[in-house]
């Protein structure tokens, strides 16, 4: 199973700060909505989303349909795909999507410490 684009989503108390700080050890602004309260960063192929006031924990997040460039995929496996593997695997979700559905959806769990994992897909 592929889940797509890896990316750690980060609880920030101040996007400006975190912002500076991230930039200073090297990241650059790949998109988002600073009057939003979030933005996405990336150093090399790794990618930090910042959200403020959004999330209460910093959470693992999988964007299916996108490559760590944030460029759509033509082949990737869909929410609804990966909820009923997941499912099948016995795994408890905290947020499901309408199994009939299409196109935008996502689906919440937690791994056994605690670590929100956020599968989000956006096409």
């Amino acid at each position: 199973m592929h889940l797509g684009a890896f990316s750690v989503s980060l609880a920030v108390n101040d996007l400006t700060a975190s912002r500076t700080f991230y930039e200073a050890i090297g990241f650059e602004t790949l998109g988002g909505d600073a009057s939003a309260g979030w933005l996405m960063l990336k150093s090399g192929d790794t990618v930090l989303g910042l959200f403020q006031g959004m999330l209460e924990k910093n959470t693992l997040t999988f964007n299916p349909g996108w490559d760590q460039s944030a460029q759509p995929l033509d082949d990737f496996m869909d929410i609804r795909t990966i909820q009923a593997d997941l499912k099948s695997k016995g795994l408890m979700l905290d947020v499901e999507t309408a199994p009939e559905g299409t196109g935008p959806s996502h689906i919440v769990l937690t791994d056994p410490d605690g670590n929100p994992v956020l599968i989000d897909q956006h096409r």
